[in-house]
């Protein structure tokens, strides 16, 4: 009997942890971290970092560092910077991995971040900045995110 008792703990604490896991990872996209089909590739760091994302975002929202500004849809992120004197990450509460796969009914999560954007520049009146974001093969982190940079 106690020969079996370390198996059945060992798949019990496997269900509660696959339960868990999509529970957690519920409202994120699919990302190739996730995806069988792509076993071939490994794992893409990008993505792993969009996951945790996604699921930091999701989740638990009141634990991201450094909130300076949050909307209903939006999270503006102050990030230390030794090129720019401003530097904020906005980032949409909805997991979206970049531009060209937002859907129609995700446009109202773009027009807040260019609204929490134009929030940022007029409440820190900054005169001198750039707001950028990269598509698939040029992000860090694969989930959509727009940068506000001022010297």
């Amino acid at each position: 009997m106690f020969t079996r008792m370390p198996v059945v703990v060992s798949l019990l604490c496997l269900l509660v942890g696959l339960i868990s896991g999509g529970i957690v990872c519920s409202r994120s996209q699919p990302r190739s971290v996730l995806a069988l089909h792509h076993c071939q590739q490994g794992l893409d760091v990008r993505d792993l970092a969009g996951l945790l994302a996604s699921v930091g975002i999701q989740q638990f929202p009141g634990l991201m560092p450094a909130v300076v500004y949050e909307t209903d849809r939006t999270l503006a992120l102050q990030v230390p910077s030794a090129t720019w004197r401003v530097h904020y990450v906005i980032l949409p509460k909805k997991d979206m991995k970049n531009i060209g796969d937002m859907a129609a009914e995700d446009m109202p999560y773009l027009i807040d971040i260019f609204a929490v954007a134009q929030h940022m520049i007029a409440t820190h009146a900054l005169a001198n900045y750039q707001i950028l974001t990269n598509g698939p093969g040029f992000q860090d982190v694969t989930y959509l995110h727009f940068h506000v940079l001022a010297t």
